[in-house]
This record gives C-alpha cells, structure tokens and sequence, in this order.
C-alpha cells in the first residue's frame, strides 16, 4: 500500500463544522472532548472555531461579576496575542529596513 493511499485527507461538510464548533461555543465541551466526541483532531477544531465561532458581545451594564471576569480573561489574552503581534511586526519591519539599505 503506497503513503498516499494511506493517509487520505478528510473534508467535512460546513454544517459539521458548525455544529463541532457548537459543541465549545454553546455546549461548554472542552476542545479535547469535542473534538474527541466528533472524530476530529483538536488543533482541526481549534481552526474551525478560530473561522465559525461567533464574536463575544462585550458585557452590558447588568453583568455579573463572572460574565465580566470571563471577559476581562478574554480582553487579556486578545491583548497578549496583539502585542505579540505587534512585536513581530517591529522585529520585520527593521530586518526588511536593514535589508534594503
């Protein structure tokens, strides 16, 4: 049996896609378990959400205190991954400005 035979690549249908994704967003499973409970690995739906998942609402007025803790933990890490960004963003923009001159 040759290596391409083997290693057949898998789509899925948008729909499946929704619904794993359905799984983290609305039914609270980890993405370990979803991932497991649907026959996909997890980095799969880990992508699947990072493209389908619906944008948090920020917290209104009426808020509890864990709707605004759970939002503060995720304003944090949006922050931490744009810094990150940013700073590679920096790191490229001066080794292209080296580069060129």
């Amino acid at each position: 049996m040759s290596k391409e035979s083997q290693h057949k690549r898998r789509s899925f249908s948008d729909e499946f896609k929704r619904d794993a994704v359905d799984l983290v967003v609305k039914q609270g499973y980890s993405f370990r378990s979803a991932a497991k409970s649907v026959g996909v690995g997890e980095g799969s739906l880990r992508l699947w959400h990072r493209q389908l998942a619906p944008t948090p609402q920020p917290a209104g007025e009426d808020a509890s205190l864990q709707e605004l803790r759970e939002e503060n933990q995720r304003l944090r890490r949006e922050l931490r991954k744009a810094e990150l960004e940013r700073e590679i963003l920096k790191k490229a923009t001066a080794y292209f400005a080296k580069e060129s001159q």
